[in-house]
């Protein structure tokens, strides 16, 4: 039962429960015995909390919401339960073995939800760059080419539902943190609109607003009701995203019309495009078509600013530089250099090198860009832009270390991987990733759609149109808890 467990999603595992053919309880040994004989070859889940699980499935009092006794695992940076071990992949911070004390808002609605966390996944430190090898941890493993990256700062979970230890996971995003691991792992990846999700009551927001919280899923479906789980205000958040007209989970199978949809076929600044990412985006467009949509060549064209990630680069380095003072101030001690990879040294010192008045001009130019590129939704007529996820298929592991020479070569080799998602950071609008092509060697490669802000509906009713035309549930890495 457990290799068939692992081949459901969440809405097909929960309704296992429903009607009492299994347990929360039986659900969840199943995840951890596939967590347990696949892990170790993916290393991707760094804290696993089996014994809690099982307590809280064998609860009498078990919240019996959509997904009552569906495992799940929680990334390692955010959206933390009471009692969970949360590191952000900082080596000083899990010597000093820090607790958090409370929950998240969204942790705690999944909680509410009847969803049960196995534990937590690999990160790389502070979710700076876009694969997941942190010193503190060591690399996870993509389960359909093992020698390469599963994508990050998601990618301890990208990996671990992909080789179906779990049907879906938490996942975050600042710059293409969710879609880049849901592209190189076969997944489908929301990256939904600014304050869709709240981050209380630790935080309002992450990056400017650039960052936010959701998952990474085998199926669209999945990935809607996991939204309507999440989605809404709550108190003292500074920002919300207007609610939805109706459940998103009712936008899975209805009829999306006619939509204009913009074809982007280069990457912004120069950057060189594997042919195999354009293969794949010219087949997502040979396809929308087929489904009745006009697809034409068009994107805005404020992506092709370069101050663009400028500013983006400012705003993060000052929230890094931040966040190791927030850790700092829970551990009780200053994090130091000796502390932390170098490359997030000295991307900090970059933030802390930067006036207030800078911070404040990046923040100004971020939202002006954003107007920028909200305009070809609005006043060109488009309803969707249509982009590789990334410049290039999943890379080697090892592809993004620091060099002796330049201890950012790591962090500048991560530009193919998010020029097609970080400026949606900076804008606030929803894009997904969509596992819709294979490199020859069987690598995987996602295709983006990118909507307006606020109108994950529309990406959700187009998502699952194509996932009905070209299924890929049927396709399965080398490892696998089915194999």
């Amino acid at each position: 039962m457990s290799n068939d467990l692992s081949r459901l999603d969440c809405i097909d595992q929960a309704e296992l429960v429903r009607r009492g053919e299994l347990t929360p309880l039986e659900l969840v040994e199943a995840a951890i015995a596939r967590a347990e004989k696949h892990n170790p070859a993916l290393n991707a889940i760094i804290s696993p909390q089996y014994d809690r699980a099982r307590k809280h499935a064998a609860a009498t009092d078990l919240p019996a919401g959509r997904l009552r006794g569906v495992p799940i695992l929680l990334k390692d940076l955010g959206a933390h339960l009471a009692g969970d071990p949360v590191y952000c992949g900082i080596r000083a911070v899990k010597e000093a073995g820090w607790i958090e004390p409370d929950e998240t808002y969204f942790a705690g609605k999944l909680r509410r939800a009847g969803c049960i966390s196995l534990g937590r996944t690999n990160t790389p430190e502070l979710g700076l760059v876009p694969t997941t090898e942190p010193e503190a941890f060591g690399a996870t493993r993509n389960p359909w080419a093992p020698d390469h990256s599963p994508g990050g700062s998601s990618g301890g979970s990208a990996a671990a539902v992909a080789a179906g230890i779990v049907p879906a996971a938490h996942a975050s995003d600042g710059g293409g943190s969710i879609r880049i691991p849901a592209a190189h792992c076969g997944l489908v990846g929301l990256k939904p609109s600014r304050g869709r999700n709240s981050f209380g009551p630790d935080a309002g927001e992450r990056w400017a607003g650039c960052s936010c919280e959701g998952f990474v899923t085998r199926s669209v479906r999945d990935t809607a009701l996991l939204l309507d789980i999440t989605q809404g205000a709550k108190p003292g958040d500074p920002y919300t995203a207007p609610p939805p007209a109706r459940p998103y989970l009712e936008e899975v199978g209805a009829d999306p019309g006619r939509l204009r949809i913009g074809l982007m076929e280069h990457a912004p600044r120069n950057i060189i495009l594997d042919p195999a990412c354009l293969t794949a985006v010219h087949a997502a467009g040979k396809l929308l078509a087929s489904l009745g949509h006009d697809v034409e060549n068009s994107y805005p064209p404020a992506l092709d600013d370069s101050q663009a990630l400028l500013d983006y680069v400012a705003i993060v380095s000052s929230g890094i530089a931040r966040a190791l003072d927030a850790w700092g101030d829970k551990i009780g001690r200053e994090l130091t250099e000796r502390d932390v990879e170098i490359v997030t040294w000295k991307v900090a010192q970059s933030g802390r090198e930067r006036s207030a008045p800078d911070y404040i001009k990046a923040v100004d130019n971020q939202h002006a860009h954003g107007r920028r590129l909200a305009s070809w939704w609005k006043d060109d007529g488009y309803d969707l832009l249509l982009t590789p996820t990334c410049a290039e298929p999943p890379p080697p592991l090892g592809s993004f270390a620091p060099t002796e020479d330049n201890p950012l070569a790591g962090y500048i080799r991560s530009a193919p991987f998010g020029v097609f998602t970080m400026q949606f950071n900076m804008s606030g609008q929803p894009g997904i990733s969509l596992p819709l092509h294979w490199t020859e060697d069987g690598r995987p490669v996602g295709v983006q759609l990118v909507a307006a802000f606020g109108r994950e509906d529309v990406l959700l009713r187009v998502a699952a149109q194509l996932e009905q035309a070209q299924p890929w549930a049927d396709r399965l890495p080398t490892i696998h808890a089915s194999n």
